[in-house]
């Protein structure tokens, strides 16, 4: 769950973000897994808590939620939205310089551990809670789910008849594919094209994480194949079809809040886990949409008002 442009622009951004937010010289580089991911005895209600996100609306979206929701509690928040993609701002959040992200289950258990197979839901939650170092922990686990797909046209699908990944196989040696940067080396990218279906694409064009430049991309046959989440609107508007992944290459991607285990308070665990029970694939859709819209709303004022249609306050 994903997004940045390549080049020398996005590797100065990153550095700088980097230096901001999380002191590692090696963004690749995770903390050794410790079991539990939480604090023993109670937690103090915080004083502040830092908010971050990664660079894609849904992502500051969700943010934005959980902001104003723990704002009404009366906690302090400030707010690092647009940070980078995971390798960026994992760091962060492991020196404390963020206490909170919304993450997606399945890529997040990946970036920790690159060899885990879970893939159901559950499974996917539960290897996550174990895999997490102690100074981090994930609370409830929303139904709501933001799936990375391999997605392509109508009139690519309608002419090489795809429906699966399994599909692209004969196809894929001719295809360029568009998607994050990142895609090439994670685990769910080209590795796991390659393990799961033994496809290989002609080309990689790194692109942005399944935004408007990767949508482009597609609709202008720049890409003939592209990583795109499949909350994104982009996908019903464009008439673009999602092959089905019957090997299971994205492992379930719930949403969830991650959290530094010396901030996640009953009391912020109450809140966070209201928004994760409230919070459906398809009430996610519509609130990408909205954010999508002509008028480009703020992402703040998409989220006070589903925060209040949702009487969570």
């Amino acid at each position: 769950m994903k997004r940045v442009l390549a080049g020398v622009a996005t590797a100065v951004v990153a550095a700088l973000t980097m230096t901001a937010c999380g002191g590692s010289s090696d963004p690749l580089s995770n903390n050794p897994p410790a079991q539990g991911g939480a604090t023993s005895g109670p937690v103090a209600k915080p004083d502040k808590i830092i908010i971050g996100s990664a660079n894609f609306p849904e992502s500051a979206l969700l943010a934005e939620i959980y902001a104003g929701a723990l704002q009404k509690k009366g906690i302090t928040i400030e707010k690092k939205l647009n940070i980078g993609n995971r390798e960026t701002y994992y760091p962060g959040l492991s020196d404390g310089s963020i206490d909170l992200v919304p993450e997606y289950t399945g890529v997040l258990l990946q970036h920790i551990n690159k060899s885990a197979t879970e893939t159901s839901p559950d499974e996917v939650y539960e290897a996550l809670k174990k895999a997490l170092p102690a100074n981090l922990t994930v609370l409830d686990k929303s139904s709501a789910e933001d799936k990375d797909a391999i997605v392509v046209t109508k009139e690519t699908a309608d002419r090489l008849n795809l429906k699966s990944i399994e599909d692209l196989k004969p196809h894929a040696s001719q295809m360029i594919f568009g998607g994050p940067p990142e895609l090439p080396r994670r685990a769910d990218g080209f590795p796991g094209f390659k393990k799961n279906y033994d496809i290989e694409f002609k080309e990689f064009k790194a692109l942005d994480a399944g935004g408007p430049l990767t949508v482009n991309a597609l609709k202008t046959n720049v890409v003939q194949a592209a990583d795109i989440f499949t909350t994104d609107p982009a996908i019903t508007v464009n008439n673009f079809v999602v092959l089905e992944d019957p090997k299971s290459n994205f492992a379930a991607q719930n949403v969830v809040p991650l959290i530094n285990a010396s901030k996640a308070s009953d009391e912020v665990k109450q809140v966070l886990n209201q928004i994760s029970a409230k919070l459906t694939t398809e009430k996610l859709i519509e609130l990408n949409g909205k954010l999508s819209a002509p008028d480009k709303p703020d992402a703040a004022k998409v989220a006070a008002d589903w925060l209040a249609s949702a009487g969570i306050s």
